[in-house]
Parts: structure tokens; sequence; C-alpha cells
């Protein structure tokens, strides 16, 4: 393509992640349980870095890396191995990484998360944000300057948004819609805010609000409407084992904005979506997880479901000649931590 913007921009909370998997039942206070699974890397805005840039998107993240190990384990992954652009980002000296602990248990999980306010917001990582073709947001309660700049520039804006703690659930979040291309609520966060009873009537309140709006339903798959194209998608979720389902509303996230930026129809944009959500629960974390190009091949190649081939049929010419190498999935441990040399080549200024 002619175009050389960012294909990608995002900015948020990076987080360490720790995730245990495997536990028989919930644990109580007072007893130790062993789990049967252990994985660490990157998290929070991490996992809709590494999940568009595996679909070979280029991406610019704008995040805080705290200046102790778990920044720079986490820096090293994004820049050195993931290739995220990490121009927009700083490190800052006496701040530490949040580091959150993820327990799995059956189809979802519970998060104990240790950290404190960054000291750079997204307003002054973004200043004035460069020209992208999209940008991936999660929407809060306080509208954030660089939204308005980036949308003003042509950037079309995805947007999600995330678990009310009050459960006042304020319509007017909503008003940022009017910024925005798409809004990818789960149907819990759709209902609650358009003050609906199902997935299908929030839906309806949506597309009078934002052109691209898409509802997800968990192991119930997701729906979506397209007013610029005129396109009506409901497809269902992929049958398979959970294992973590950490950070999969990113994956899907990330992959209907890949399948967008190729301009496919809305019921390929979203089996792709659902598609790579549901791959990256096989494994631990969220960023880690993202199938990429070579998940989604090696899956689709190895397909022997006939009702399966037929429904992804179409990506028998959406598939890259070459996926890639294998994808590098969620450590046990992390590696030692090394003593950069100069200045760090991927990262902003502090």
């Amino acid at each position: 393509m002619d175009d050389d913007r960012p294909d990608v921009l995002l900015t948020g909370l990076l987080f360490y992640d720790l995730v245990l998997t495997g536990l028989g039942r919930p644990p109580t206070p007072g007893e130790e349980i062993w789990t049967g699974g252990m994985g660490c890397g990157p998290g929070g805005i991490a996992n809709l870095a590494v999940a568009a840039s595996r679909f070979g998107l280029r991406t610019h993240l704008a995040t805080v890396f705290g200046d102790d190990f778990y920044g720079e384990h986490c820096r090293d992954v994004l820049c050195g191995q993931e290739g995220v652009d990490l121009s927009l980002s700083r490190t800052a000296d006496g701040w530490p990484t949040p580091v959150t602990v993820s327990v799995a248990y059956g189809q979802d999980r519970a998060l104990l998360t240790h950290g404190q306010e960054p000291p750079y917001s997204q307003d002054v990582l973004m200043g004035d944000p460069p020209d992208a073709r999209t940008a991936l947001v999660h929407l809060e309660a306080r509208p954030r300057e660089w939204l308005a700049k980036a949308a003003a520039n042509g950037t079309r804006i995805y947007a999600d948004v995330g678990w009310d703690p009050t459960q006042e659930w304020s319509r007017a979040l909503l008003d940022q819609l009017a910024l925005c291309h798409a809004f990818l609520p789960n149907e819990t966060e759709a209902m609650a805010y358009t003050r609906t009873d199902s997935a299908l009537a929030a839906l309806g309140t949506l597309t009078e609000l934002v052109p691209v709006a898409v509802v997800t339903r968990g192991g119930d798959g997701a729906i979506a409407v397209d007013q610029i194209t005129g396109e009506y998608a409901e497809v269902p979720a992929l049958d398979t084992e959970v294992l973590d389902a950490t950070g999969a509303g990113d994956v899907f996230g990330a992959s209907f904005v890949a399948a967008s930026l190729g301009g496919w129809p809305l019921t390929e944009r979203l089996r792709f979506a659902v598609l790579a959500a549901g791959l990256s629960v096989r494994h631990h974390g969220g960023a880690l997880a993202a199938p990429g190009w070579y998940g989604v091949a090696h899956w689709y190649r190895s397909l022997s479901d006939p009702e399966l081939r037929r429904d992804y049929g179409f990506l028998a010419d959406r598939l890259p000649a070459d996926p890639g190498p294998p994808v590098q999935h969620a450590p046990v441990t992390p590696p030692a931590p090394h003593t950069p040399v100069g200045p760090r080549a991927c990262e902003g200024p502090n």
C-alpha cells in the first residue's frame, strides 16, 4: 500500500502479567493450592500492541515503563521480539511497573494488581498524535484530549470500554462515540450503557451512535452492524478449550482492525476476530497468547471439520503466502535482565 502512516496507534497502561492456570478449584483464605501451569509477559495495553503487530500492522505504542526488571523485560519483548514502535513511550525513573497476578479458573479469571498512577498521562505521551490509519482505544469517563486530535487528523478510532467499578454506567461516556468509527464492547457493557436487556437491543441503540457497532458475546460469539456498507453479521464462537481468557477481548479488537484495514466484508471481519480470540485462550496471558498470522494459518491448514472449512474458507485467499515463524508464547520464567548499553533505540525521551 502507498499509505506509509502507522497502521495502529495505541496508548494506555502497561502491566507485567504473571498468569497461573490449572486450578482444580478456587483458592480460599488460609490454604495453599499448587497450579498446573504458569506464564509471564507484558499485559494491559501490550495485549493490543502484540496482537496487532503479529498481523503485520505497523504498531506505535505510547506507554510508560518502570525503571525496574519488569519494565525492562516488557520493553525488550515489545520492541526487540515483537517489533512494536515505542518512540512515543517513556521510562520513568523510580516508578514501579504495575504487576498483575491472574488466576485462571474455569472460563474466567481473577486479577490481583499492584501499581501506582503513571507519572505521564496519555495526553502528555501523545502530545500532538502522529497521523495514523487507526487508533485502538479504551474509552474512560474523562475524555482524553489526544483522541479528538487524532480523529481530526483523519485517524479512524476503534474503541472499547472496560468494566465500570461504580456500576453507574454513565451514558455520558457514549458521547465520545461521536469521535469513533467503531465501538466493540462486550454484551454486559453494551446492555449496561444503553439501558437495554439484550445484546441485539444494545446493538440497535449503538448503531445510532457509531458507524460500525460490534457486541461480543463470549461463548455465544459476536454480532455487528456496519452502517457504511449496510451489512449485519452474527457469528458463533470458536469451540475450544479455555486455558486462560486474559486479553481475549483485546485480541478480538486488534484482529477486527486488521481485517477492517484489509477491506474485508463484515462477516469475514467478525469470523476472523472471533477465531483469533478463540485461539488466544488456549495459551497463557494476553499479549503473548495472540496467534498472529502463523497461528491462524496453522489452525486453518490443519482443519478437518467440513463445516469450519466452509465457514472459514475465505482464509484461503486472505492468508499471506509466508505467515512467518511460530509466535513465542508466554514463558514460565522471563530471561535474566541485561544492562542496556547506550540510548534506548526503540523508545522516546524520558
